[in-house]
């Protein structure tokens, strides 16, 4: 066979072209074939504020893109990372929420659904203080985000009930922010073993939805580091969430989004966080109209140079400010770099950027009885007067009252909704579970309901649609004469009382957090007529947050919370009702009496009242029941307060160590003594002496929740106690001190409800914890003191 040789000209041409692309690959370096920092050097101006402002908002929540906008990739994803092909990098989608992931279930040309699960929402998954629950139900979510081909769930919500009037307490988790570190760690770690992120927020002291956008929050640095701060501190450390969501609001006169002290002393220094940072959608902007106006920016310099990576969701003249900012050097080309570099790093181990192929059919089935089981478990029991419940007749009717019995509340509204397949309401439940249920009762109240609920959701679409502030169904009313009558035929009452609630606009003291007077009436007329024929009234709360339940408590005889617990809420009322489940929820927040016995009522949405600009934190580290127990005020039910059908004793309560020297742990026997099997939560709260600082008379340092223990069985659990956890923040010094003089180590059922405590002497003062000088206030509080 004769052989080929190339010409001399051949050749030359062919070395010509591979000098060529050689030296244009290297002028383009490619992400994740060149380092980050290669990438970063070759990165325009433009291109760096391109990655560095999001894409826009095109077709979120089902939006159709705008004209000239690309089709998006996951429609009703709330935004994304943006693209420079130039360089290797690709788009990924951020997405909502608490909840679950909220995605439009229709798309383009394409007619297929696709739904996802809707969860038990945050104040219900805290509720049943199971960390290793709580980690199944975020691998649940985790693999929906994955196979939809999101990259990062835009959750957990970890921010404190400071007041129970916060329109978003219900994605938030506790009161406690102890609770709230360690519920918010359980959710990422399950979540994110995915490989997909999470975004935690909203970083810091977002408590108010009310002027959201630019109310001047004035907090101690003491307050903000032991109540505000430490629930992110606890799950920033332990699970390592991939981002973290900037609050809108500004802290002592600073936006969080530009707040040097939050995002880079605190965040970064100290607590050594290395994932990237983005605001809230259009944080830094003082208010919505704002936005609208052509030009009008956030001062984006500001943003960039504190620490705050990405500004979301991205809008052209926020592009432009920071394009110039770049060129004139108003802002600091370091910090431009360091937040190019996180965001790379983070695009790195993305979803997207490993092409990974997914499916769009993640396993809901699955996780339909992943959310029955976790509703269950965070349910409350408040109320079992001669333990009525479990109630397992079958045989006989049952009467069952209230709108929300027709029309269960899965979730809250805003960016904590998802868009389900289904719900099962409450009558569904019961009669999945064999119950026969009124039939004269259900005929009146279906249509009626109907009618109600279609004029709410015009309503909210005439008023904002998705982010429309829901308003509470009016009651139906009732015949005392039908009610008697059915008093003597249905074995026993049920009567559900509903509250929603979401984003933009806080809950109302009047006929929200107390009931209202058609409610009254309602509990007043069933109460009575069933009372009078020895049948028992039961009551399901299908709330997101606290209601005031003390002046008619008494007028039932059973009440359980079921929170807004899910798409399958139905049948998991129904679950506990019959007994299936032995509730083992705990509040993780204070019932009081009357709303104006909380600490924060007296500044609550701050000043001026029409208008609110500032708002001052008046009761400093007196949140919730560090109050009510301190300055001993009485409460309708205390926070860690749960009953269940079973019993427990508490014993053997041992420290390893009488002397602390730095650690200590703590170990004690729960036991079942009741005759069905349950599970216990014990509380370990520490009693600090009288030191230079004032403290609560105790607050919650560790607990844990035994496996299901049958009648006898015993459980020993244990728990480590380490400096930080004993010491207070001593502003004066910049540090966690851990005071000399005797600790008391309580074990707990409740805040209220102490079982056992020793002795724990310190006989020298232990610095736990130097930091930094941050969140100077320009005036003194005045803080509370006991």
């Amino acid at each position: 066979m004769k052989k080929r040789t190339l010409s001399v000209k051949t050749l030359a041409v062919i070395i010509l072209f591979t000098v060529q692309h050689t030296r244009a690959q290297k002028k383009t370096p490619q992400l994740g074939k060149a380092s980050v920092e290669e990438v970063i050097t070759a990165m325009t101006p433009e291109e760096k504020a391109s990655l560095l402002i999001g894409p826009g908002m095109p077709g979120y929540a089902g939006l159709t893109p705008l004209e000239g906008e690309p089709d998006v990739r996951v429609l009703g994803a709330a935004g994304g990372t943006m693209a420079i092909p130039r360089l290797g990098i690709p788009e990924t989608v951020l997405a909502d929420g608490p909840a679950g992931l909220r995605i439009q279930p229709k798309r383009k040309n394409d007619s297929n659904t696709y739904y996802a699960t809707a969860f038990p929402v945050g104040t219900a998954l805290a509720s049943s203080w199971n960390t290793e629950l709580i980690k199944e139900v975020g691998k649940s979510m985790g693999e929906e985000v994955k196979e939809y081909g999101v990259d990062v769930l835009l959750a957990p919500a970890v921010n404190i009930h400071r007041n129970p009037l916060n329109g978003r307490n219900f994605e938030y988790y506790s009161e406690d922010p102890l609770v709230a570190g360690k519920i918010a760690s359980a959710y990422i770690q399950g979540i994110q073993q995915n490989d997909v992120g999470t975004s935690i927020k909203h970083f810091a002291a977002n408590n108010q939805e009310t002027n959201r956008l630019s109310v001047n929050a004035h907090i101690s640095e003491r307050a903000m580091r032991e109540i505000y701060l430490r629930g992110f501190e606890i799950a920033i450390k332990e699970s390592k969430p991939w981002t973290i969501m900037s609050a809108y609001n500004k802290i002592n006169g600073q936006y969080a989004s530009s707040n040097n002290d939050l995002l880079t002393t605190i965040l970064r220094k100290e607590w050594g966080y290395k994932g990237f940072v983005m605001t809230d959608w259009f944080g830094g902007y003082p208010g919505f109209e704002s936005i609208l106006k052509e030009g009008v920016t956030s001062d984006v310099a500001a943003q960039i140079n504190s620490g705050n990576d990405l500004l979301m969701p991205g809008m052209e003249a926020q592009k432009k400010a920071l394009i110039d900012a770049i060129n004139s050097g108003k802002v600091d080309i370091n910090a431009v770099n360091t937040s190019l570099r996180r965001i790379l790093n983070y695009v790195l181990i993305s979803p997207s950027f490993k092409n990974y192929k997914y499916s769009n059919k993640p396993d809901l089935k699955a996780h339909a009885a992943v959310t029955r089981n976790a509703a269950t478990e965070g349910m409350v029991l408040l109320k079992n007067k001669n333990s009525i419940l479990p109630y397992k007749n079958t045989e006989n009717t049952i009467a069952v009252f209230g709108d929300t019995s027709y029309n269960f509340i899965a979730g809250g509204t805003g960016s904590g909704d998802v868009n389900k397949a289904y719900t099962v309401s409450l009558i569904e439940g019961l009669t999945n579970a064999g119950f026969k249920i009124d039939q004269d009762i259900e005929a009146a109240y279906v249509p009626f309901v109907n009618d109600v609920v279609a004029k709410e959701m015009k309503r909210r679409e005439e008023h904002g649609g998705l982010l429309a502030v829901p308003q509470r169904l009016p009651e139906m009313p009732l015949d005392p004469a039908m009610i008697a009558q059915k008093a003597k035929t249905d074995a026993v009452a049920i009567i559900t009382i509903g509250r929603n609630s979401g984003e933009n606009e806080d809950r109302h003291i009047d006929n929200d957090f107390y009931l209202g007077q058609d409610e009254i009436k309602m509990i007043n007329t069933v109460s009575e007529a069933f009372h009078a024929e020895g049948k028992k009234v039961i009551v399901i709360l299908n709330i997101g947050g606290v209601i005031e339940t003390f002046s008619w408590k008494d007028k039932v005889d059973a009440i359980l919370l079921a929170w807004q617990p899910g798409q399958e809420g139905g049948n998991s009322v129904a679950d506990v009702i019959t007994g299936k489940a032995n509730p083992s929820g705990k509040l993780t927040m204070t019932f009081p009496v009357d709303y104006h016995n909380h600490a924060s009522a007296a500044n609550w949405l701050g000043v001026p009242a029409e208008n609110p600009k500032d708002v001052y934190y008046k009761e400093g580290i007196y949140v919730g029941y560090r109050y009510f127990n301190t300055f001993d005020i009485n409460t309708s039910y205390e926070f860690g307060y749960g009953d269940s059908y079973t019993s427990f004793e508490y014993s053997d309560l041992k420290l390893s160590a009488t002397d602390f020297n730095g650690e200590i742990e703590v170990s004690l026997k729960v036991t079942n003594t009741g005759k069905v099997a349950g599970k216990e939560i014990a509380q370990i709260y520490v009693s600090a002496p009288k030191g230079s600082i004032d403290k609560p008379t105790e607050e919650l340092k560790a607990f844990k929740k035994t496996q299901k223990l049958e009648p006898g069985k015993s459980e020993t659990l244990k728990f480590n106690l380490k400096a930080k956890d004993l010491a207070s923040f001593i502003d004066t010094q910049s540090a966690w001190v851990v005071e000399k003089g005797t600790y008391k180590i309580i074990a707990a059922a409740s805040s209220k409800d102490i079982k056992l405590s020793k002795d724990l002497k310190v006989s020298n003062d232990i610095v736990a914890e130097k930091v930094n000088n941050t969140f100077n206030l320009e005036n003194n509080l005045d803080e509370l003191k006991k």
